[in-house]
């Protein structure tokens, strides 16, 4: 009997028949997706529409009314400048920045060591780091805005960005050095003994070798790391003590208490506020996604 004339196990035959059912298939799944899609879309959507409407028309009508739509640029104007949140936007970028930069580097360091550097209790300090995942951030607030403003009053950390730089770093190491180095593991041993035999020191190895193959994984975590800083708010509550220094999120928040009622304006600043993160997440998400895969495949 000609193997030829039996399809392969498990593969769908390639007749007119099999495939239709195929891109039926597919297309049931992407009508899916797209629909989940669209309703997670639809507040944004709404959020942006509602932030170039007059506070007489959103009064009036809602947002969904296309007959009545009476779009201004003076709800922007009018938080960009009389309400501080351009300041707010430098400051924000300050803060989230070098709080991404520096645990992306320190993880990436510390990741290469638990991965492929032999020292006495590596496993047991990894499984330590690992703890550290499941202690709430919360609890370490006091005991740090302690430390920060007591026992170093000279620094005067929480008067600048330099206490939540060292609060956002310090809370971000445990799961990035989890993440990079579950990636790091997974590369080629050949590779990185290869390098060693050609006399290449550890640091040579881990900037010529391991971070130009690691991109995807260690793009994925940054990416994490600026949004989580960039939305965050409980941080910049605690650390952040000088008001002409507070980021959007705080900024925000006053602009709530004070403008509780005046949807126009805080419309404009929250989609200020969420243009940077979509922006990073769709110029980025090639890597954002090879970041997730990264691993599951040797």
């Amino acid at each position: 009997m000609s193997v030829l004339a039996e399809p392969m196990a498990g593969s769908r035959p390639r007749t007119p028949a099999g495939r239709v059912v195929a891109t039926l298939n597919r297309s049931v799944i992407h009508v899916a997706l797209g629909l989940i899609g669209l309703i997670w879309l639809v507040p944004t959507l709404g959020l942006l529409v509602t932030s170039f409407r007059p506070r007489s028309d959103i009064q009036a009508t809602g947002w969904w009314d296309i007959f009545q739509l009476h779009l201004t640029l003076d709800n922007y104007r009018q938080v960009l400048e009389a309400q501080g949140m351009l300041q707010a936007f430098v400051n924000t970028v300050f803060i989230a920045v070098p709080s991404t930069i520096l645990p992306l580097a320190i993880c990436a360091l510390a990741a290469y060591a638990f991965s492929w550097v032999r020292f006495p209790f590596r496993d047991t300090l990894f499984l330590i780091v690992v703890a550290f995942l499941l202690v709430p951030v919360q609890v370490a607030f006091i005991p740090l805005l302690t430390t920060s403003r007591d026992l170093v009053p000279d620094l005067q950390l929480t008067r600048g960005y330099v206490a939540v730089w060292l609060a956002h770093t310090a809370f971000a190491l445990p799961f990035g050095i989890f993440l990079l180095r579950n990636f790091f593991i997974t590369l080629p041993p050949d590779m990185i003994e290869a390098a060693r035999i050609d006399g290449a020191s550890d640091f040579r190895v881990f900037s010529t070798i391991v971070v130009p193959v690691s991109v995807p994984a260690i793009a994925a975590y940054g990416i994490f790391q600026f949004l989580w800083v960039w939305n965050d708010l409980l941080m910049a509550l605690v650390f952040v003590q000088d008001s002409s220094k507070f980021p959007m999120t705080r900024a925000i928040q006053n602009l709530l208490s004070q403008y509780g009622t005046e949807w126009h304006l805080l419309a404009a600043g929250a989609f200020l506020l969420m243009i940077v993160p979509l922006i990073v997440f769709f110029s980025l998400q090639r890597y954002f996604v090879q970041g997730l895969l990264a691993g599951s495949i040797k």
